[in-house]
């Protein structure tokens, strides 16, 4: 089978657009080609600075023969439908139609219409400019004489030459002719820009990538990567150091060579005074180049290994040079920041935060500190932190925002907070706090332990999330421009992996009211008209927030409006708790319908006790106990829902045990009512495995029920009751979970 192999060759790529451009490449030329019905073995896609590559295996040299029917009109249909139907088809006349039968509305014309497949090489010639042409670079351009003319080619740098051959790989290749803005294709490539500049000539894949290979051109991304990092390591280990490894460093510096070269060079110790976080930022960013350390004692020596695009003659001490006069300037530059920094406490920088806006509609920084101050005071007592602790911390958490280095490398913030903390004496949990409370920050970030640092990165996210939600900008689709899923994903991780018992609705509803007198204005028309009972079965709640919430608004009539509306939008804001601890269950391997079981019983707040919950209800639907008792409980609740849309009617209320007439309905009756007892006090407990034990109990009496009871008796009386001993089933469920959630 025949193979294609197509390459642009550019001016400089920008390396952060490199890896999507070749997926795109791939992506583009393989639909265009299944959707012309040519189907392909495979296909890879490359990129190097100065070029996008793809080669196409297997793609047959022909499309296939296509036969077609078409319904036409009617026989003896107007004249000008069969005229239409004739241009539409090719036919000459209509006596070359056929005619077919439709036993309902008479006889039919039908065209036959053969359409012989292409050759493979012209479906390319065809879509080829077309994919160039509408290539989705996120940024591009139009150069030359030629950029005047309209319709000219924008590309993301000047476009030099296209190589496109297709043929198979015993023949020599075509080339498929077209060209693009004036550049035609070919089978003309170039070597490395000051190696090997000459041209090269190629045929196929395989000879291409060997001869750019002997032009000092490493194909691959992946092969250059690799390449930079054996050598960085090698050249760090024959000196007694180790490679402090980047990947995303890595994977951008594959993308600014296409011949590399690792050197190593060093920068005045002076310079290790500031901490090693400041150092690799510093060299990272200006110089895209690594650091090294000492393995004995984990900290940063002064040198570092940059990645050349050249063998210098010279064996690189030039390009060494010049990287260490760059990197000594801007270590100067670091050193001075941080010495600076160091002059100013963070709490007198603090001042600053008043004239900064957070969000037009939540205030200034300084507001949001103090909410959060707040909100980690409530918190403290509740994960076991010191409350005066927490509240210096969160105080301080956001100082150094304003510092000189934060300036110039905003990744470091929240570290160079912990720094300056520890600098000025801060104790050293309010110093780590800091840093921890950003965290975590991804699934594959740390999750802080210690207690202080939970309160604040519990208030800081608790705060973001309520804040938002307040003003009612919330994430939409797979819009989230305030990272309010990752906030919610860091709470879900904060409380589980730290097995704290929080009750999410009272600390989220307390703390929404702190925007009430900011916020309500915004929600003229939206505000709750009716006051809803609070669902959370939580001892002395709402007295409680009633008494703090007078106590935040400052007047009676703030308080009654505020309180109605916000217990609404705790309830929103749990809801999206609940879809972001399914992502998390279900990353885990749970499954996604068992929290909406445990959610839908209300009340339901306390996150380590519904993961707990949900993992006690997973191993129980595990067994046959499990998985009978599920079938059962879904008959019965199927046969209710049927039953109360017929009667139009509930069938709430204890069952009479005088009217029942079978065995069976006394032992269901009897084992509902144990069950009762026993789960319900099992869940009391928190002892969700006790719980499913007993929900077992359930299982023979509920089989024999729908065994031998005729549910819809022909006396009234019995129906009715048989339907309320039925509808006990599912009441006695619901202690654990509701089964009508789960799925099966």
């Amino acid at each position: 089978m025949p193979d294609l192999l197509l390459e642009l060759f550019s001016e400089e790529i920008p390396a952060r657009m490199q890896a999507k451009a070749a997926d795109d490449l791939r992506r583009m030329v393989t639909d265009k080609l299944v959707a012309e019905g040519l189907v392909y073995e495979g296909a890879k896609a490359f990129a190097t600075p100065r070029r996008l590559a793809l080669t196409v295996h297997g793609v047959p040299t022909r499309q296939s023969d296509l036969k077609e029917e078409r319904r036409g009109p009617r026989v003896g249909g107007p004249d000008a439908a069969i005229q239409g139907f004739l241009k539409a088809t090719g036919l000459a006349k209509i006596e070359d139609a056929k005619i077919q039968t439709d036993p309902k509305k008479g006889d039919f014309y039908i065209a036959l219409i053969e359409k012989p497949g292409r050759a493979t090489i012209d479906v390319l010639a065809e879509i080829l400019p077309v994919i160039i042409r509408t290539f989705p670079w996120p940024k591009s351009m139009r150069w030359g004489a030629r950029s005047t003319k309209s319709g000219s080619l924008s590309w993301v740098r000047p476009l030099h030459s296209i190589i496109a051959t297709f043929g198979l790989e015993t023949e020599e290749p075509d080339v498929v002719k077209f060209s693009v803005d004036g550049i035609e294709a070919g089978q003309t490539t170039f070597g490395h820009r000051f190696m090997a500049p000459s041209a090269i000539p190629v045929r196929r894949f395989e000879d291409y990538e060997a001869k750019l290979k002997a032009a000092k051109v490493v194909l691959d991304p992946q092969a250059r990567k690799e390449i930079i990092l054996a050598d960085a390591k090698q050249l760090a280990f024959a000196q007694g150091f180790e490679l402090v490894e980047d990947q995303g460093l890595l994977d951008e510096v594959a993308g600014l060579v296409e011949w590399p070269v690792a050197l190593m060079g060093s920068f005045d110790e002076e310079y290790l005074t500031i901490p090693d976080e400041v150092i690799r930022a510093t060299i990272r960013n200006n110089q895209k180049c690594f650091v090294v350390r000492d393995p004995k004692t984990g900290k940063l020596v002064n040198k570092f290994i940059l990645t050349a695009n050249i063998e210098a003659t010279d064996g690189g001490k030039v390009i060494v040079a010049g990287n260490e006069r760059v990197i000594r300037a801007r270590l100067s530059d670091a050193k001075f920041f941080y010495e600076t920094d160091l002059k100013t406490k963070l709490e007198d920088r603090l001042k600053k935060f008043d004239q900064i806006v957070f969000h037009e509609k939540l205030g200034t920084q300084a507001e949001r500190i103090k909410r959060i101050e707040r909100l980690a005071a409530e918190i403290a007592p509740l994960v076991g932190a010191d409350v005066e602790k927490a509240k210096r911390a969160a105080h301080l958490a956001k100082a150094d925002l304003l510092t000189e280095v934060v300036g110039e490398f905003p990744e470091l913030q929240g570290l160079m907070g912990k720094y300056y903390a520890q600098a000025q004496g801060e104790d050293d949990s309010v110093a780590a706090a800091s840093e921890d409370h950003y965290k975590p920050q991804g699934p594959a970030d740390r999750v802080p332990t210690d207690p202080v640092s939970v309160a604040v990165a519990l208030a800081d996210k608790i705060d973001t999330l309520v804040g938002f939600w307040a003003i009612d900008e919330k994430p939409t689709g797979s819009k989230d421009p305030y990272a309010l899923r990752r906030a919610a994903l860091g709470v879900i991780r904060l409380i589980t992996e730290n097995n704290l018992r929080l009750h999410l609705y009272e600390l989220s509803i307390f703390h929404s009211l702190f925007f009430a007198e900011k916020t309500l204005s915004t929600f003229e028309g939206k505000i709750a008209k009716r006051g809803e009972p609070l669902d959370f079965v939580v001892p002395g709640l709402a007295d409680a927030l009633a008494q703090r919430a007078r106590q935040i608004t400052r007047s009676e009539k703030v308080f009654e409006t505020a309180f109605e509306h916000y217990q609404e939008l705790t309830r929103d804001l749990l809801s999206f708790f609940a879809d972001r601890l399914k992502v998390q269950l279900r990353d885990q391997g749970a499954r996604h319908d068992l929290v909406d079981a445990v959610f839908s019983l209300g009340g339901q707040d306390d996150l380590l006790l519904i993961v707990r919950r949900v993992e006690a209800l997973g191993k129980f639907l595990d067994t046959d106990d499990g998985k009978n008792l599920l079938a059962g409980t879904k008959r019965a609740s199927n046969i209710l829902s049927i039953e109360e849309k017929r009667d139009k009617r509930t069938f709430d209320g204890a069952p009479d045990a005088g009217l029942y007439a079978l065995a069976e309905e006394k032992a269901l009756a009897k084992a509902i009512n144990q069950v009762k007892s026993e789960a319900g006090a099992a869940v009391q407990k928190e002892d969700f495995a006790a719980a499913m034990s007993a929900m077992a109990k359930l299982r023979p009496a509920v089989d024999a029920f729908f065994d031998k009871v005729k549910v819809n008796a022909d006396e009234p009386d019995v129906r009715e009751n048989r339907l309320k001993l039925l509808n006990e089933i599912r009441a006695a469920t619901r202690a654990v979970a509701d089964f009508s959630k789960i799925e099966g």
